[in-house]
């Protein structure tokens, strides 16, 4: 489900401002040196336990979008993720899909809305995801892609949440950095999500199957109480696993593998 990035040695442009916290990230990538390491220490002096990208995007415009993964999370949580559909509610997600500014977020503020909620907080709590800040990127070949800093600790105190505000231009270019070094050294080489070939969940084979009877992603959302863009990321993740290049590919696929009869 991760995605390591060792990027091939590149310059950046350093025309623009590069905070010191960053200065050890840009000189990885222009050594073409492993970045797990660098981003944990990044993050770590940010006060944050563990970092999570996701994109929804595709190698140019016009093809249909994959679904990739980076982060420093435990595999076990990124396979519960994926198993449980907890894209359906997780809070960041629905925040990335509509806006841009960042997010910052405890139990205070996201816990006793729903109980589908409540359970996405309890797993997340015990794998070292309880609070935090979270904002989406959006550009030409990216569908939505979300940049999470996360902490264990379940409440943010004034004083934290105050630190976090101080470090808000720094964590933000962080995720510009970050989005362009993955979007030219993975989505753009066309390196293959590391989801590929990964069993499909069964949220997934049940929004595969009702395509293969011919509902368009607007006739599943319908009949499964989702949003639209929902929908749409399932397929993204069903075409990430199954590399399928189109929807009917992928259908095509997974009849062939007897994933799913039609």
């Amino acid at each position: 489900m991760l995605t390591q990035i060792r990027p091939e040695p590149s310059a950046l442009d350093r025309a623009g401002y590069v905070p010191p916290s960053l200065l050890p990230l840009v000189a990885a990538i222009e050594c073409g040196e492993p970045l797990e390491p660098v981003v944990l220490s990044v993050i770590r002096k940010l006060g944050f336990d563990s970092f999570m990208y996701g994109a929804s995007a595709s190698t140019n415009p016009t093809q249909e979008s994959k679904s990739y993964v980076f982060t420093t999370l435990p595999r076990k949580w990124v396979a519960l993720y994926d198993e449980r559909a907890y894209i359906e509610v997780d809070p960041r997600v629905r925040h990335g899909i509509t806006s841009s500014t960042p997010m910052i977020w405890d139990w205070t503020t996201e816990a006793g809305k729903n109980p589908l909620i409540d359970a996405f907080l309890a797993d997340a709590e015990a794998h070292g995801v309880a609070s935090g800040i979270a904002f989406g990127l959006h550009g030409s070949s990216v569908k939505l892609a979300l940049l999470a800093l996360n902490s264990a600790d379940r409440y943010l105190s004034r004083t934290r949440r105050n630190e976090i505000a101080c470090h808000l231009g720094d964590i933000l270019l962080l995720g510009v950095y970050f989005h362009e070094i993955f979007m030219k050294n993975v989505v753009a080489k066309g390196i293959a999500p590391r989801s590929q070939g990964y069993p499909l969940s069964e949220r997934e084979t049940q929004c595969l199957l009702l395509a293969a009877h011919g509902l368009t992603s607007h006739d599943i959302a319908q009949r499964l109480s989702l949003a639209e863009r929902t929908v749409q990321f399932h397929f993204d993740g069903i075409r990430s696993k199954l590399n399928a290049a189109n929807r009917q590919e992928a259908i095509a696929k997974a009849v062939e593998a007897g994933q799913i009869a039609v």
